[in-house]
C-alpha cells in the first residue's frame, strides 16, 4: 500500500459535486475579481472565526506582509517571533524592513511565552505568534505581555483554521490574524489565497484599500498599495469547503486520537496538546533522534513523510545577514533535526492509517 504524506484529491472528491457546481456558477457569472463570492466569504469567515471583520488577500505571505505594514511596523523596528516557524512568517516581517527577533519554542512547538519579555527592547513593536501545526500558543500570557508593553500582536494562523484557546479561535486575540488558504491547509483553496481577520474596522478598511492598488474607488488611489486580491473562483470554492469545516476538523481530531492511542514506540515522541485548547491537527508531528533511519524505513514501506522544517529561519541562507550561528537557538535546532510529519489528510481511510501505525510499530 502506498501512502502519501498528504492528499488533496480526497478532499476534493468528498465534495466534488458542490465544488464543480460552484466553479461553473462562478465561471458563468462573468464576474471574476472582487465580487459577491469574495464578499460572502469574508462575511462567513469572519463569523466562523468570531472576528468582526475579514479582508481577503492573494496569499498567506501577503496577509502577513500587509498586516505588518499597516500596523506601522518598518525599518528600525523589531518583531518577536518563534524560531521554529516556516520562513514565510519571518519574511512578512523583513519584507517591511523590520528585524525579526527569535524566541525558542515550548514543548507544544509554539512560542515559549516565558521567554518573550527578555527579548523586548525599546525597538520592539510587535509579537508575531505562529500557531504551528494546528496547535495554539499560550494566548493568556502572550496577550498580557503585549498589553503590558504596548506591543502589537499579530497571529500567523496559516495552519490553525478553527483551533481554539479557551473557546476563542486563533486569529482573534491580537490586532490581526493572518490566514493562508493554500491547497494543503485544513481550509484550502484550489490555488493561492489568504485573509486578515481583525476587530479593528479601520484596519480592515485599510487592508481592502491597500490590496486593490491603494484604491477605495476605481482610479482614485489614496495610497501606494499593491495587487493582492482573492479571486472569485477561489472565494467560491472556499465558501464550499468552509461549510464543511466542522466535519473536516472532527475527522482530523479523530485521526490524531487514533495515532495517539495506537502508536507505541520508545524511540518516538508524540505531540502533546496544551490544556484548554482545541487542536485542529494540520500536521501530526512526531520526533525521533533517528529521523533519517525512520524516513528510509517508511519509504521502503511506501509511506511518505515530510520534515516541517529542516532548516530554521535563523540558519537559512536568506537570513545570513542577521548574523546568527548554529547553537544560538538549541531547542529550535533540535526540533529541526528531529521533527517528522507522518500522513494526515482529509479522507484518510482507516486502512491507510492502520498501515502507518503498523509500520511504525515494526520499526527496529
Amino acid at each position: 500500500m502506498k501512502i502519501m504524506p498528504n492528499r488533496m484529491d480526497y478532499g476534493f472528491m468528498r465534495y466534488q459535486k458542490e465544488f464543480e457546481d460552484k466553479a461553473l456558477e462562478v465561471l458563468r457569472s462573468g464576474w471574476y475579481v472582487l465580487g459577491k463570492e469574495v464578499e460572502t466569504f469574508e462575511e462567513r469567515f469572519a463569523a466562523y472565526t468570531g472576528a468582526k471583520y475579514c479582508a481577503s488577500v492573494a496569499n498567506g505571505l501577503e496577509a502577513l506582509q500587509i498586516a505588518v505594514h499597516l500596523l506601522g511596523i518598518g525599518p528600525g523596528d523589531e518583531v518577536i517571533v518563534q524560531g521554529n516557524t516556516y520562513i514565510a512568517s519571518v519574511m512578512g516581517i523583513t519584507m517591511n524592513g523590520a528585524t525579526p527577533v527569535f524566541v525558542e519554542p515550548d514543548q507544544y512547538y509554539q512560542i515559549d511565552a516565558d521567554k518573550i519579555e527578555e527579548k523586548i527592547t525599546e525597538r520592539t513593536k510587535a509579537v508575531m505568534v505562529v500557531h504551528l501545526y494546528g496547535h495554539v500558543a499560550d494566548m493568556d500570557r502572550i496577550t498580557a505581555i503585549c498589553r503590558k508593553h504596548g506591543l502589537k500582536l499579530i497571529e500567523d494562523c496559516a495552519q490553525s483554521h478553527g483551533a481554539t484557546y479557551k473557546g476563542k479561535m486563533a486569529g482573534t486575540f491580537g490586532d490581526a490574524g493572518c490566514f493562508s488558504f493554500y491547497p494543503s491547509k485544513n481550509l484550502g483553496a484550489f490555488g493561492d489565497g489568504g485573509a486578515i481577520v481583525t476587530n479593528d474596522e479601520a484596519l480592515a478598511k485599510e487592508v481592502k484599500i491597500y490590496r486593490n492598488y491603494g484604491s477605495e474607488k476605481r482610479y482614485y488611489n489614496k495610497v501606494v498599495g499593491t495587487n493582492s486580491r482573492l479571486d472569485e473562483l477561489q472565494a467560491g470554492l472556499l465558501n464550499v469547503r468552509l461549510s464543511h469545516m466542522e466535519e473536516i476538523t472532527r475527522e482530523r481530531q479523530e485521526l490524531a486520537q487514533r495515532y495517539r492511542e495506537k502508536i507505541r514506540h520508545e524511540s518516538l515522541i508524540l505531540p502533546k496538546e496544551r490544556e484548554d485548547t482545541e487542536t485542529v491537527w494540520h500536521q501530526y508531528v512526531i520526533r525521533s533522534e533517528r529521523r533519517q533511519e525512520l524516513i528510509d524505513y517508511l519509504s521502503q514501506k511506501e509511506i511518505g513523510t515530510i520534515i516541517h522544517y529542516p532548516i530554521p529561519p535563523h540558519l537559512s541562507e536568506a537570513y545570513a545577514y542577521l548574523g546568527h550561528k548554529k547553537g544560538d537557538f538549541p531547542i529550535t535546532e533540535s526540533y529541526s533535526d528531529t521533527v517528522l510529519s507522518i500522513p494526515m489528510y482529509t479522507g484518510m481511510t482507516r486502512q491507510e492509517q492502520d498501515y502507518v501505525v503498523e509500520a511504525l510499530g515494526g520499526w527496529k
